[in-house]
């Protein structure tokens, strides 16, 4: 039983969120957020990434870094920069990308409920990935990043979402950088928000989609928080921190895109000899043009400027939510005892390259720093929830979401408890 709430959101005043909303912080690497940065100092990326405000020298993770975070996020909302609302509300974020939409509500989700796995996730998250996110939002006494979250679909919710949408009007309605048309809605009507958080209470089961870090990361804070009110002797009552700012999407409306590796190099074999190799697991035949896998134990493979299909033969696939996955079959059969790769997590020697990205980024990395590239063929939502209703963790960088969630078109205030 899921625990969904309205909350009042800080949000960029009209005609600011084109220019304030960004992409998420993590998909920027450090020298790609000062350019941004310095192209457009209004972004909330400016904020999110406060080191860009240092620099480029400076130690990104030093506890003045993330205070400069908390004066310009509170100073910009002094300055009018965004606004506060005054109610407690849900939104609706509408995200269309090259033909599709995906619409989910904007919420608060509890802590709790991620403790007890009604909110389940799919990955291991990294302790100093976990630390920075936590700095961030206890020092900002603020959650900037929203949590993308999946659920399966519910016919009341929807028939909701999309009244709201055929007779609102949106508060904001742009086209974001990344090529994304974005449009956001305020339910206020107090029946409809208490339809949404009933419904909810019905749902059993939230999946993490994206955000394992930050939602990781807001749980800690939350629970940092509630300590410091039992310490202090305060009656507790329930905290804002108690809940994590998201974006609850539908599972029909969501498409995994393929998540492609390329290793530097054949752990010392020859091509020939990987060749045979690779042979005794696989069906192999070599393609005139560059293979996009259409099914499940299907593999595309880049080596000395030439492409070629995988099959996996039968025996090395597995009837197992996590060894069937096929980020495992490749793990386990090819990048593991060929390729040496003992741990993608850690081994410099493999790199991954997001699916909107296109094949076309496999061949020119294959090009200029990598030996060999594998396409893959997408982790379905299935799996996805097959892995976390089991309570197992997928191999990492299995799912690849998108579009992105914009960072800066909702804060969530977590200072003090709940009016």
């Amino acid at each position: 039983m899921a625990d969904i709430r309205p909350f009042r959101a800080i949000r960029p005043a009209k005609g600011k969120e084109e220019n304030i909303a960004s992409l998420p912080y993590d998909v920027f690497n450090r020298k790609e957020a000062y350019e941004k940065v310095k192209r457009n100092p209004e972004s909330f990326l400016a904020i999110d990434r406060p080191e860009t405000q240092f620099p480029e020298d400076h130690d990104m993770y030093a506890q003045e870094v993330y205070e400069k975070a908390h004066d310009m996020l509170w100073d910009r909302v002094e300055k009018g920069d965004f606004v506060k609302d005054e109610g407690k509300f849900f939104y609706i974020y509408e995200q269309t990308f090259k033909g599709r939409t995906q619409t989910g509500i904007v919420a608060c989700a509890s802590i709790d409920d991620y403790l007890s796995n009604v909110i389940k996730k799919h990955e291991n998250t990294r302790a100093d990935k976990e630390e920075d996110r936590i700095k961030h939002v206890y020092t900002c006494d603020a959650q900037t990043g929203p949590i993308f979250l999946c659920y399966r679909k519910n016919k009341l919710i929807s028939e909701l979402v999309e009244r709201v949408k055929e007779l609102d009007e949106p508060v904001y309605d742009f086209t974001s950088e990344d090529g994304v048309a974005n449009r956001i809605f305020v339910i206020s009507d107090e029946d409809e928000i208490n339809t949404i958080s009933r419904v909810f209470t019905t749902i059993k089961s939230i999946y993490i989609a994206d955000g394992h870090h930050r939602c990781a990361s807001a749980v800690k804070v939350g629970l940092k928080k509630r300590e410091e009110r039992e310490a202090e002797g305060k009656l507790r009552g329930k905290l804002k921190s108690d809940y994590f700012l998201s974006v609850l999407f539908p599972d029909d409306e969501l498409e995994i895109m393929d998540y492609n590796r390329v290793v530097k190099d054949l752990n010392g074999l020859t091509a020939d000899e990987f060749m045979a190799k690779i042979s005794e697991k696989f069906e192999v035949t070599k393609e005139e043009t560059s293979v996009k896998p259409s099914k499940k134990g299907e593999f595309g493979m880049l080596l000395d400027g030439n492409w070629y299909r995988l099959n996996a033969h039968k025996d090395i696939l597995k009837d197992d939510a996590v060894e069937g996955l096929d980020v495992s079959v490749l793990q386990n059969e090819v990048l593991g005892p060929i390729l040496g790769i003992g741990d993608p997590k850690t081994d410099k020697r493999i790199d991954f390259v997001g699916g909107i990205r296109g094949l076309s980024e496999l061949e020119k990395r294959c090009e200029t720093d990598m030996k060999i590239a594998f396409s893959m063929y997408p982790t379905s939502l299935n799996e996805l929830f097959d892995v976390a209703d089991q309570e197992k963790l997928m191999p990492p960088k299995s799912t690849w979401f998108e579009p992105k969630l914009l960072s800066g078109l909702f804060i969530h205030d977590i200072n003090g408890i709940i009016d």
